[in-house]
Order: C-alpha cells, then structure tokens, then sequence
C-alpha cells in the first residue's frame, strides 16, 4: 500500500504548524489584530496557542503522540474560525491582504482539516496480508 499521501500530509502539517506558532511570536501583533472584538486575553491566547502549535507539530513526529497531537490541532484549527470568519467579514481592517484571499481562507481551513484528519487523527490502515 502507498502510504506517500499520508506521509506526505503529516510533513505539511508538521511544517504549517511550525511556522504558524514560531509566527505567533515573531508577529504576535497580526495575530492579536484577526481575533475578533468579543474575545477576551487576545495576547495570552496568542501565545498560548503559539505555543500549542509547536508542541503538538511536534508530537506528530512520534507515532506514539501522533493521534492526540492530530486531535489537538484540529480542535485548534476549529477554534479559530472566528478569526478567519472577523477577517472574512471586515476587510476593511486588513488592508494589504486581498478580500478574496481573506474569503479563501475559510475554505482553506476545511481543506487543513481534512489533511489533519486524514494524515494524523484516522487509523493507520492494516498491513495487506499474503
């Protein structure tokens, strides 16, 4: 069985959420600026998801940390849909970025989704036998 797609999904998972949380430090004020209004702590959650980002990227590495790491940033990405929904609906407050890179990123967020399930929550298929 080719197990390339999978592989494949776990080193851009990996590498995504490297950057992603590295950036949280590097750019923390963007990152603070997309959370909606209506949220509280906007720089402790910054941080604090910056750093899950890197610890679970992390823990995908080892097969015995993988599935709960895969769990963990899917949960993470499901939980910043409002900030790409606050994006999605108030452009205007992120001039520079294009409004049809800001409505592509929700659908890029499903897609993430679906790479993070397939190639680190759902079980490893059973060897072929003879």
């Amino acid at each position: 069985m080719n197990d390339f797609p999978r592989k494949a999904g776990l080193i851009f998972v990996i590498a995504l959420f490297l950057a992603s949380g590295a950036g949280h430090f590097a750019l923390a004020t963007f990152f603070m600026r997309i959370m909606p209004p209506y949220l509280p702590l906007h720089r402790e959650a910054v941080y604090v998801s910056g750093v899950f980002e890197i610890l679970c990227a992390l823990a995908l590495l080892f097969p015995a940390t993988r599935k709960p790491a895969g769990i963990g940033l899917f949960v993470l990405t499901v939980l910043v849909t409002p900030a790409n929904i606050h994006m999605w609906l108030h452009p205007e407050l992120f001039t520079g970025l294009s409004p049809t890179l800001l409505f592509w990123r929700l659908p890029a967020q499903a897609a993430l989704l679906a790479i993070i399930w397939f190639s680190a929550i759902k079980s490893e298929p059973e060897p072929e036998k003879i």
